[in-house]
């Protein structure tokens, strides 16, 4: 029993290892590169590397001259730097991909990970703390997620806003 035991807890470590925190349940404290903290995080958080596959990292990175109706150029060294970090840390295509994307899946919001995580109903968010103006949007983690500046989405450390 015990060889048993020990076997399913080296399976449920692997899967966690394989999945990556974002999928497996508690999310790890990233460490995040300064180049990717302050760049990216000057404009919105620094979205943790693994909720998106590298095939989106690349296209949104490939882009930043029209980032999301924005021009997020960058100097190409560091523009190279940052993609390296986010390809390296991203997750897996399947996981992190919007269901039934044909192109690389560029709004973690729109991943199946996310809407399953963030869902309405059941242990998830009703319509009106989207609409909250605390909230504006799904793309606003640190509205909930106190830490997600630092790359901390822990459980432990979220606080939905009351909505009205």
């Amino acid at each position: 029993m015990k060889l048993r035991r020990l076997g399913l807890t080296a399976v449920t470590m692997l899967l966690a290892l394989h999945l990556g925190p974002s999928l497996a349940g508690e999310q790890k404290n990233y460490s995040l590169t300064a180049s990717y903290k302050e760049e990216c995080g000057s404009c919105h958080v620094p979205y943790p590397p693994q909720l998106l596959p590298a095939d989106s990292w690349r296209s949104l990175m490939g882009g930043l001259d029209k980032h999301f109706g924005s021009n997020a150029t960058l100097e190409a060294s560091v523009a190279k730097e940052i993609t390296q970090f986010l390809v390296v840390n991203a997750g897996r295509s399947g996981q992190s991909q919007a269901v039934g994307a044909k192109a690389p899946t560029l709004r973690i919001t729109e991943t199946a990970w996310f809407k399953r995580e963030h869902r309405d109903g059941h242990d998830g968010l009703s319509a009106s703390v989207w609409q909250s103006a605390a909230v504006k949007t799904p793309a606003n983690c640190a509205a909930c997620h106190r830490e997600a500046g630092e790359g901390n989405y822990s459980e432990r450390g979220i606080r939905i806003p009351r909505s009205k």
